[in-house]
């Protein structure tokens, strides 16, 4: 008797979609912010409308395509093979970075756990620690880390959900405002200097695209759980930092490394601020898991296709590519022994805007693909707007442009490097291979 997968609902598929951008990439942004002030809230309404448009385009580009591979397989068709390999490649660095980033803030939400402070050197030693125990435990497979990250996760969604909703009672106007600009920056100055990190937290807004296979009825459910879910984390994501910045002042939130505990602590005593630092600890562990092993993924897929060298490609017995995840470990070690900064904040920041550098490069190249994926897969007008697409693809590559503009010249200029040594050992490689072909024949 021939059996059938069960597949997702919209609703299931929001909630995957959603749960995926608001895992570890909002629980250290408060105290950023708070360098900023709450005129940071321009920040989010602007990042909130581009993530709207890139999350759309996204949309439209998984309905349509034929191409396997993501974001690559978006992206070849406008830019080809090397379009392929920069997307994945990009997305794959952005990854390497975001989760020493993770690994970070887990060690943040853990010294206020433990009322205690870290030396640069002690977070770096804990964060490698952390990122080498989390890839050890998915040497034997993903069955365990997968159901494991599936709870974990709540321990960030609850807090932040909860101080959306119930902050409000603590909330006080006076404080609020007090925070508005407390370094008295210009308008495109205070703008500029959080719209990096406000888009760090809507990475993985493109989870819907992504998992369209697994969804009923994806034509029509992809776009409606893409536009709600960005749309309902925008609003919890401007709700929660701005709660905070209502209860606690603005000194002490940029004093802390555990700015969700320090507002429940304000909220609701000591022993709630503890709690939740703890639960945010375990989802951040437990977010690091499950992005460990996707990452081994990830670079194993491009390696099969032959855009990675062969060694990520190589698995064990249970089908989990060690020789790879050893690899990224001592990438991501070196990097975090490379990016040691004089407080937790600060390295956090720097990670976080390295990945958004590099994560807006497949981005962009996805958006800029959109109308030849529409033009070469003879997708009728009515079926799918020309003109709605070229605009959504056209603010999606502003807002993107705008967001790279916004980030400091070291951080700017690192992940641009980045990028374009992948391009450059893509072209030698490739180079000898065909020389090489050409030999043989």
């Amino acid at each position: 008797m021939k059996t059938t997968c069960r597949k997702m609902s919209v609703v299931q598929l929001t909630f995957v979609t959603a749960a995926n951008m608001l895992g570890a990439g909002i629980i250290m942004l408060p105290t950023k912010l708070a360098e900023v002030g709450t005129i940071s809230i321009i920040s989010w309404i602007i990042t909130s409308l581009g993530s709207l448009a890139l999350a759309m385009a996204f949309a439209r580009c998984g309905m349509f395509t034929t191409k396997p591979g993501g974001m690559g397989g978006y992206s070849e068709y406008a830019f080809g093979r090397v379009g392929h390999f920069m997307a994945n490649y990009a997305y794959s660095v952005s990854i390497v970075i975001a989760n020493v980033a993770i690994a970070i803030t887990a060690v943040g939400y853990g010294a206020g756990f433990l009322e205690t402070t870290f030396t640069p050197l002690q977070t770096c030693l804990y964060t490698i620690a952390l990122l080498w125990i989390a890839a050890a435990l998915n040497f034997s497979g993903s069955r365990y880390s997968g159901k494991l990250s599936a709870i974990t996760i709540w321990g960030a969604i609850i807090p932040v959900l909860g101080i959306s909703i119930i902050g409000w009672h603590w909330f006080s106007p006076a404080t609020w405002l007090a925070s508005w600009n407390p370094n008295n920056l210009g308008l495109s100055d205070a703008v500029g200097n959080s719209i990096a990190l406000t888009l760090w937290s809507f990475l993985g807004l493109e989870s819907a695209a992504v998992n369209m296979d697994a969804v009923e009825n994806p034509k029509k459910s992809v776009p409606i759980a893409t536009f709600v879910s960005t749309l309902g984390v925008a609003i919890i994501y401007v709700a929660s930092t701005n709660v905070i910045a209502g209860i606690v002042p603005n000194a002490e939130i940029l004093a802390s490394s555990a700015p969700f505990g320090l507002a429940f602590s304000y909220m609701l005593g000591d022993t709630a601020g503890k709690a939740v630092m703890g639960l945010m600890v375990f989802s951040c562990a437990g977010s690091l898991l499950s992005w460990q092993f996707t990452l081994a993924r990830v670079f194993k897929t491009s390696a099969q296709r032959g855009l990675f060298p062969k060694i990520f490609a190589k698995v064990t017995s249970a089908d989990v590519p060690v020789k790879g995840m050893l690899c990224i470990l001592c990438m991501q070690s070196l990097l975090a022994l490379m990016t040691i900064s004089p407080t937790l904040a600060a390295q956090f920041e720097l990670l976080a805007n390295l990945a958004v550098v590099t994560n807006v490069i497949p981005y962009m190249l996805c958006a800029g693909a959109l109308t030849t994926i529409l033009t070469k897969e003879h997708i009728p007008n009515e079926v799918c707007n020309r003109n709605t697409s070229i605009f959504l693809a056209g603010v999606s590559i502003i807002y993107c442009v705008y967001a790279l503009t916004t980030t400091d010249a070291t951080t700017f200029l690192s992940g641009c490097f980045a990028v374009f040594l992948g391009w450059l050992v893509y072209v030698i490689r490739f180079t000898i291979m065909k020389q090489t072909i050409v030999e043989i024949k």
